[in-house]
């Protein structure tokens, strides 16, 4: 941010001149500037440069196995030993997961040097590895940094983890990271093996290219003293093999900035601020973001606001609890799907839809609480049909008050295709009072989209009701 370099440069400034101005002799070429040690290897036949309980576990409160964790005599990718991580079944008594840290307890490592995390790894079956990275020491972990869903094999194999940008990490004591489950084998436990585990510098990562709200430009509306945060920050490396490997990161590793003071500002948590309502009509700012000196793809264009918000579904407006997004109703619904993570960016993707509902009035007992929109005036909400739209598809959507109710109300409104677009986005502002026969909204319960196998593949954003002050 803007602001936050011109406080850090002229606070810099001073320092310098204080130091020039009280200093009567010159430094010493002999003068070595302390560093931190530069050792890269973590683990071998033994952890090196770490004390004996170099492994960390995760909270057992949240299910983390203690147990699992161990070395091997028997099993080498080189020399004599390995580390041996036994994977718990989900109803292990001990913890049905398991997952933690490897830490340098002493004052942390210069890795400056070195482009990647590097380790050998092989698994008793083909199973998955859910995370593993490095930068988490469980103290602040502002340079953390993941790779998800490693495949393993019945081989030895190298896994390469990027770091985003070397020059940050100076004094960095999170050297390795894992969570496995059985998620990939349904259940059945399985031992995986790591050896050969040292940050190394490869010099053959290519092609860097970061990201910031997984690589999309998303638009937003938000109110004055408002916040959201940036998701989905990636940096995207081009390995020797020709494959590409994508690792989340941390905000730390990226420098962001915004087009517009005036409206919002981002610290370096990437934590978007709107500040004001903007000058001469100007109420829009774009956050965009660099790493390394590389401008990042992506961008959160904020429209500042004066509007009260009931959402449904939005990373921007804090959510209302719901039942569901997908509330399966047999044997007529064929629609599979719900809500995802797809790049940073969550979304309700839908695949085989005929129709298909979002709830919440508090089905099968539940205590969440029907809707109150009776002060809003609009219906806010994005599709991206999946697929080629045809003029004759529709999306006829329905808004149920007091759903389970003999009293209760529905009002009906359609989409057409002339208004979708293939394989993109379509925002619709869409007035209450549009949806026919819809006379009272103190108790929306139900949201149902109805295709009738005219549009296949759908997802959804943004889903909020508004009014304008």
């Amino acid at each position: 941010m803007k602001n936050i370099k011109l406080k850090y440069w002229t606070t810099t400034l001073i320092v310098l001149l204080v130091i020039v101005l009280s200093c009567e002799r010159e430094l010493s070429d002999d003068i070595e500037i302390a560093t931190f040690p530069s050792n890269g290897d973590i683990y071998t036949d033994a952890p090196l440069g770490l004390t004996d309980e170099f492994f960390i576990s995760f909270d057992p409160a949240s299910g983390a196995n203690t147990e699992g964790f161990g070395t091997d005599d028997n099993e080498a990718y080189e020399g004599t030993s390995s580390i041996r991580i036994d994977v718990p079944t989900p109803s292990d008594l001990n913890g049905g997961y398991i997952g933690g840290i490897f830490k340098d307890r002493g004052e942390g490592r210069d890795l400056t040097n070195y482009d990647a995390l590097t380790f050998w790894v092989k698994g008793s079956t083909t199973a998955t590895i859910g995370t593993v990275g490095f930068g988490t020491d469980f103290e602040n972990g502002v340079y953390a940094v993941s790779l998800e869903n490693v495949p393993l094999s019945t081989d030895w194999r190298k896994i390469i983890i990027p770091i985003p940008d070397p020059s940050k990490l100076v004094q960095e004591k999170g050297m390795f990271l894992f969570s496995a489950g059985t998620q990939s084998t349904n259940g059945v436990g399985f031992t995986f093996w790591m050896d050969e585990m040292r940050f190394e510098k490869l010099g053959t990562l290519g092609q860097p290219r970061p990201a910031i709200l997984g690589g999309q430009d998303q638009v937003a509306q938000a109110n004055v003293d408002t916040s959201v945060p940036i998701i989905g920050l990636s940096q995207t490396f081009n390995l020797a093999n020709g494959q590409d490997v994508t690792v989340s990161a941390t905000p730390s590793y990226f420098d962001f900035e915004t087009s517009n003071p005036f409206v919002a500002s981002v610290d370096e948590s990437g934590i978007v601020t709107v500040d004001g309502p903007g000058v001469d009509g100007d109420n829009t700012a774009v956050i965009t973001a660099t790493l390394g000196g590389i401008e990042a793809s992506g961008s959160l264009t904020i429209q500042a606001s004066n509007i009260d918000v009931i959402s449904i579904f939005s990373d921007v407006f804090a959510n209302v609890p719901v039942d569901n997004y997908n509330g399966f109703y047999e044997p007529f619904q064929t629609t599979l799907g719900g809500a995802i993570d797809e790049n940073g960016n969550n979304i309700i993707d839908y695949t085989l839809l005929n129709f298909v509902a979002i709830e919440f009035y508090g089905r099968d007992g539940s205590d969440i609480e029907p809707v109150d929109a009776t002060n809003m005036t609009h219906l806010h909400i994005e599709f991206r049909v999946n697929e080629n739209v045809d003029t004759t598809d529709y999306i006829n959507m329905e808004l149920h008050n007091n759903f389970t109710l003999p009293n209760g109300t529905l009002g009906s409104y359609q989409i057409s295709g002339n208004d979708l677009i293939s394989n993109g986005w379509a925002e619709f502002d869409i007035p209450l009072s549009s949806f026919a026969g819809l006379t009272d909204r103190d108790a929306l319960g139900m949201m149902l989209f109805v295709t009738d196998t005219t549009i296949s593949n759908l997802s959804i954003d943004n889903i909020y009701f508004y009014a304008e002050n």
